[in-house]
């Protein structure tokens, strides 16, 4: 029964969120009561070692983030050294008349063998380490403490507009983009805390220099004054132990400073911990190293220097150039193990043609020059494929049905740097990219220039800026948006599969989502193909809402709706009318969001009119619509158009349903972001604000 309620202690004590608890425990009693010399000795060696895991993890971690605690174990790594501080001290002042050992063996050591028991020597070693943990190190990482975190901080509008657009681009998914949004969140907080953190530090380093000469002081007066000693006497004693007191406090703290000074120093790489980073960077120019060799070299011919040390580090240099030199041509060597015997003639295979050679073409295809074939392959660390397959998981959710796998090939007939989307064997869209740059994006409104080449976005043809990718943090905090080629790619690529769904949208889709529908609605499908309408009328239909931005997610609703009217009318245009009409909320919803206030424009009375009766003596092309008056109602709605866009709403004109599929299609083109919709699309629970009516002779 004992051993059970002393195992559940044990488990009680041992649990994670108690440490911290029993760490400040720890210091506070550190402070408050007397230590014995061995348990000062034991803590003492615990604070050194503490320090040296705290550097060695700093070291061995990849980004900053992944120690995010660190400001708050410099906070109760400083507070244990200062409560060490105050044991030391009050064990060296009471007992430092007794002997070297009196205040631990610790502190012995330190003032006796490290400095050879000579104060002025401790003194100066003293001097030196404040002076390179406070002037050095703490000052320096404090000052890129405070950097960091105003550009961190500077910088997170630019980083969320990054998240967005790949969110919106199908890049990544919404838990993928809150977890990035919480990491910019965390990282802002991270180097703010740091900014603090490196405070303590630099006050630690500032109370070793009092606690010094307070100790010093102090110790002396008690030696002479009160336990009868000589002045010479009381000050070696002293003057040793407070020396080797201040030697085990600073030299945990400028191991302390220096992680900091690593942790807010640390740049570039998320796959290579700091040795790795400075092997590759550093010690991987052969150039470099033959070039110093050559200068020990010299240096070491010069009478008078020691010729032997000179010589020999020259020697280890261009050793170490000649093998990097050597590994380097060895992995750009082409491998060779299979020659080819160009004297033995080649006799082509004579084959009958067949069906089989005729390709078939590509429904969605990527054609890419020889350059951007890195960002294809996965060997190359390319991650477009990803990107492309994440665009196509993102379409076929919002449009409601599967968007056809997207083709990629090299293509030598194209620039290195540019690359081709084509649909049905047909470019729809073709851009030039930089695969070492990025693409700093103009979203309308920074607050700088950037030096770099000048570009638009080929998706929808924004100003933007090629630049290296050193300058994104900038860039980023001037409000740009900064991509990278793979997602330039995806983005256009996923903007023209939305403008193009009708023509990825056949007979196969159309039984596959028939298909899915009938799994829940069996006798809606059963009725409404064939006996109702043909499989051919339905695909058009479908394919008119996809053309106007609609999608068919909602299978149910559009079934239902071409049953109703499906025995009426079997006009396409009708029937694509009557399931605009049913799906008016979501379209509505697709527009403006939840807001129950929606802002159009209208058409004047007589315009209108006249546009009614014209379709109806002309045809539903049009054609009895003079230029003069198209001209000058184009314009008329491309400034309404611009003018709603000013001002943050979304441009719809709102017209009756007889007109409406014509002016969709005279604006589809020329009038990007424009919505024509009909008065039976707006459900009954939303209110219109007129802003601006477009009359006859605007």
């Amino acid at each position: 029964m004992e051993l059970s309620k002393i195992t559940s202690a044990v488990k009680f004590l041992g649990k994670a969120e108690l440490g911290a608890p029993i760490v400040i425990m720890m210091i506070l009693a550190m402070i408050m009561l007397p230590l014995p010399a061995f348990l000062l000795d034991l803590l003492f060696t615990f604070n050194i070692a503490f320090s040296l895991i705290i550097l060695l993890v700093v070291v061995y971690t990849l980004k900053p983030l992944e120690f995010a605690a660190f400001p708050t174990v410099i906070l109760l790594a400083t507070l244990l050294r200062l409560a060490l501080n105050v044991a030391s001290t009050r064990i060296v002042l009471l007992e430092g008349h007794n002997g070297g050992d009196a205040a631990g063996k610790v502190i012995e050591a330190f003032g006796a063998f490290v400095i050879g028991g000579n104060f002025a020597v401790g003194l100066v070693v003293f001097s030196i380490l404040v002076v390179i943990n406070f002037v050095v190190v703490t000052k320096g990482a404090g000052r890129v403490a405070e950097v960091g975190a105003r550009f961190t901080l500077d910088a997170m509008p630019g980083k969320q507009m990054a998240i967005d657009a790949d969110l919106n681009a199908g890049l990544i998914t919404q838990d993928e983009a809150r977890a990035r949004r919480a990491e910019v969140a965390t990282e802002a907080d991270f180097y703010g805390s740091m900014d603090g953190a490196s405070k303590f530090v630099r006050g630690d380093a500032v109370a070793g220099i009092l606690i010094l000469f307070i100790n010093m002081i102090g110790g002396m007066a008690i030696g002479v004054g009160q336990h009868g000693m000589s002045f010479a006497d009381a000050g070696k004693i002293y003057t040793l132990l407070t020396i080797g007191d201040g030697l085990v406090a600073q030299i945990p703290s400028l191991l302390l400073s220096t992680a900091s000074a690593i942790v807010v120093t640390k740049v570039g790489s998320t796959s290579q911990n700091l040795g790795q980073q400075v092997s590759t960077q550093l010690f991987e120019n052969p150039k470099a190293l033959l070039i110093t060799a050559g200068v020990i070299a010299a240096l070491g011919i010069i009478p008078g220097m020691p010729n032997l040390v000179f010589i020999l580090l020259a020697s280890l240099l261009a050793g170490s150039a000649y093998l990097i030199d050597k590994r380097r041509k060895q992995g750009e060597m082409v491998d060779e193990n299979y020659p080819v015997d160009m004297s033995a003639p080649i006799v082509p295979e004579v084959k009958e043609l067949g069906w089989d050679d005729v390709m078939p073409i590509d429904v969605v295809g990527l054609e890419v020059g020889y350059r951007l074939i890195p960002l294809v392959d996965k060997n190359q660390g390319g991650q477009l494929m990803a990107r492309i397959k994440g665009v196509r998981k993102k379409l076929s959710q919002e449009l409601g049905f599967l968007v056809p796998s997207v083709h990629i090939r090299d293509n030598l007939d194209l620039n290195p740097t540019e690359y081709r989307i084509s649909l049905m064997g047909v470019t729809v869209g073709e851009a030039e990219i930089m695969p070492e740059l990025e693409m700093a994006i103009n979203p309308g409104r920074v607050f700088g220039t950037l030096e770099g080449k000048a570009c638009r976005d080929p998706s929808f043809g924004l100003e933007a800026v090629w630049i290296e990718p050193a300058q994104k943090n900038y860039a980023q905090t001037l409000g740009y948006t900064v991509v990278d080629p793979s997602t330039v790619v995806a983005t256009h690529l996923s903007y023209l599969l939305q403008v193009h769904a009708h023509k990825l949208f056949g007979y196969e889709e159309a039984q596959k989502v028939l298909e899915n529908l009938a799994k829940t609605a069996p006798k809606l499908v059963d009725d409404l193909v064939p006996k109702i309408l043909p499989l051919g009328l339905v695909v058009k239909v479908l394919q008119n809402l996809l053309q106007e931005r609609v999608p068919i997610r909602d299978m149910r609703t559009i079934a239902e709706t071409l049953a109703e009217y499906g025995v009426k009318s079997q006009d396409p245009d009708i029937l694509t009318s009557a399931v605009r009409a049913s799906l008016g909320r979501l379209i509505i919803h697709e527009i403006n969001g939840i807001q129950q206030e929606l802002s159009v424009m209208t058409l004047e009375y007589d315009l209108e009119q006249l546009l009614h009766k014209s379709l109806q003596t002309a045809g539903e092309h049009g054609a009895g619509i003079e230029p003069g008056l198209a001209e000058k109602m184009h314009r008329s709605l491309q400034e309404n158009t611009q003018k709603m866009e000013m001002e943050g709403q979304a441009p719809v004109l709102l017209v009756s349903s007889y007109v409406r599929p014509w002016l969709a299609r005279f604006v589809r083109h020329s009038i990007s972001g424009l919505h024509v919709l009909a008065y039976n699309e707006i459900p009954p629970d939303r209110q219109i604000k007129v802003v601006s009516t477009i009359g006859r002779w605007t």
